[in-house]
């Protein structure tokens, strides 16, 4: 098993990329703490980790609550002893186009998806830097690399987290701390499913052509990213044995973007 007996925080665990990464770690020997930002869907990921025969704990976390995050990282070091590897994967997402934004809901998507980043990054370096070293993974998104119309602060926010992962690995070298960031393309979960029928109201085009024409469309092959594609590199990032990869932004995207 590839992490075996290594310790691993996800947050936003509780359902869609987070879960699938959840439970493939406890598949490879991984001790998993599954943050979410309700303790039952933590609760939910953490019995078919257990089911599958995997050690896990759940978290009840909001990521931009900075003594929930504290004391969750605390908590996990209280439990296990320490922390291996942090994936910052807990996100949102907001769908208008720039000169129809609120403030509210352009602060709400920054907050979650990049001050969260950072208190998760700052909680778990102290672990590391002490322990002597880990992985630290972040969920990007091709949104990290280009845009899309009416996505304005997801698509900040995703650049705001490759900056932070570059950050990272530069700061984290000298401590054994290692830090990649995964940028899937689109995937079937309950975020991208809700952004169908968004968009398709904001664009005035049917749902299938949100899928074939916008979602899909820079892709070599017209098929969603998978569960289980971004899963498989989460894995790889954290079982790698050497700062040889560092500070990269990997992308699993059928194509759509190509570095």
């Amino acid at each position: 098993m590839r992490l075996e007996n290594r310790i691993a925080l996800i947050t936003g665990a509780g359902r869609g990329i987070g879960r699938a990464i959840a439970e493939a770690y406890g598949r490879e020997g991984a001790k998993v703490a599954v943050a979410d930002l309700t303790l039952e869907a933590a609760q939910d990921t953490v019995a078919a980790i257990e089911q599958a025969g995997g050690t896990a704990m759940a978290l009840a976390m909001d990521v931009t609550d900075e003594k929930a995050v504290d004391e969750g990282v605390a908590a996990i070091v209280d439990k296990w002893g320490g922390l291996d590897i942090a994936l910052a994967n807990a996100g949102i997402q907001h769908i208008d186009a720039i000169h129809k934004l609120s403030f509210a809901d352009w602060s709400k998507v920054m907050s979650v998806h990049l001050d969260g980043a950072f208190l998760v990054t700052r909680a778990a370096l102290n672990q590391m830097y002490a322990s002597g070293g880990g992985t630290m993974l972040y969920m990007g998104s091709v949104h990290s690399l280009e845009a899309s119309p009416l996505k304005a602060p997801y698509v900040a926010a995703k650049h705001g987290m490759l900056g932070l992962c570059r950050a990272v690995a530069k700061e984290g070298a000298e401590y054994g701390v290692r830090s990649n960031i995964i940028c899937p393309g689109f995937v079937r979960t309950p975020l991208v499913d809700k952004q169908i029928p968004e968009q398709a109201k904001e664009l005035g085009i049917s749902e299938d052509e949100v899928i074939s024409k916008v979602m899909l469309k820079n892709t070599v092959d017209g098929e969603f990213t998978t569960l289980e594609d971004v899963a498989e590199l989460a894995v790889h990032l954290a079982a790698f044995p050497s700062a040889a990869l560092t500070g990269q932004s990997i992308v699993v995207s059928h194509g759509w973007h190509m570095q």
